[in-house]
């Protein structure tokens, strides 16, 4: 088993605001594993949040990890050893993703037929960030002119206040008017729980579909008081990471959000669908500033969930990887060995 890096600066086609902050790009790790000529790739996307900031630190850990002595271990006990070695997970996550797509490879299988999961058929939402009325005017159109997209989450939890959330909704409703959308809010923790009752209430009378993370990562012991009587399903993200989370949170949430770059890869998120599955909660994927080559391996298990939010290589300027596509809104995998992402050639 041999590793390779290689860091590819990613540029966002637009500017991405969220409660905690603006994003304009990144630069992410691509890590290979190797074994007998066969090659998987994987990648890393950083994130303070996640506990790696930077593809340079994110590659000595993984070579500090991999002279522990692993190459001769299967994929879950390496995905083990990862957390008892304290990787962060975005880290963990490529090194997982990379076996994954080499063990597929090898097995001359896409990745989503060697775990037996059927192609999706649930449509992905594509996000607008926290922006003025006047950029979701001139934004909105961008997204949805002819994309086949069918579903638009909604990024609030503004810093100027839920007066700022409802403005910018209100736009968001007169922009989409005239397409075949459904909406979709994430918070990403910006409201109390006062705000979550009254915003989940406004956005109810709206229409909305549900509202992800209104309440701030560390203060669950809130989520029965918005939970109780609650006019929306709630989905958990920051507050759910592992399949061991579920449990405690499982009465007070509709469903869970699980993140590649989050869970450490492929290997946990199999196991928070069968865990959510399990405690009768809903099922979602997102991602966190990826290639098309997470959003391939991400692909792979769609065919699980109930709701997909893969849409970070469709904002992309450029997107360094070629994987799977969006067919009718549905970002289907591909039929190649793997999870099926190809560098292009001009990388």
């Amino acid at each position: 088993m041999k590793l390779i890096f290689k860091t590819i600066h990613l540029k966002k086609r637009f500017p991405l605001r969220i409660s905690r902050g603006l994003v304009t790009g990144s630069d992410n790790l691509f890590v290979g594993v190797t074994k007998n000529g066969v090659t998987g790739w994987g990648e890393m996307a950083p994130s303070s949040t996640l506990g790696n900031e930077s593809a340079e630190e994110g590659q000595q850990l993984l070579e500090q990890f991999f002279n522990t002595g692993i190459d001769q271990l299967s994929i879950t006990e390496i995905y083990e050893k990862g957390r008892e070695f304290g990787l962060p997970m975005c880290v963990l996550a490529a090194l997982d993703i990379a076996m994954w797509d080499e063990l597929a490879k090898t097995a001359k299988l896409p990745l989503y037929r060697l775990f037996g999961i059927p192609l999706p058929k649930v449509a992905t939402s594509v996000t607008i960030g926290i922006n003025p009325p006047e950029v979701v005017k001139e934004r909105i159109p961008l997204l949805l002119e002819g994309t086949g997209v069918r579903f638009l989450k909604v990024k609030l939890g503004s810093k100027d206040g839920i007066e700022a959330d409802k403005a910018m909704f209100s736009q968001v409703i007169e922009s989409t008017k005239d397409y075949n959308v459904g909406l979709r809010v994430d918070a990403n923790g910006g409201w109390d729980v006062d705000q979550s009752i009254h915003m989940m209430k406004w956005l109810a009378d709206l229409g909305t579909d549900y509202v992800e993370q209104p309440l701030v990562h560390g203060r669950e012991e809130d989520l029965p008081f918005i939970f109780k009587n609650r006019p929306l399903p709630i989905f958990v993200d920051e507050s759910c990471y592992f399949s061991s989370d579920i449990p405690q949170w499982a009465d007070s949430v509709d469903g869970v959000n699980l993140k590649l770059m989050k869970c450490g890869g492929l290997t946990e998120a199999l196991r928070i669908i069968a865990t959510a599955k399990a405690f009768g909660l809903k099922t979602m994927i997102g991602c966190m500033g990826e290639s098309s080559l997470s959003i391939s391996a991400g692909a792979a298990i769609t065919g699980l969930l109930d709701h997909v939010d893969l849409d970070s290589h469709l904002n992309l300027d450029p997107d360094p990887f070629s994987g799977a596509q969006m067919i009718d809104g549905v970002i289907m995998p591909t039929e190649r060995y793997g999870h099926g992402a190809i560098l292009k050639e001009e990388f």
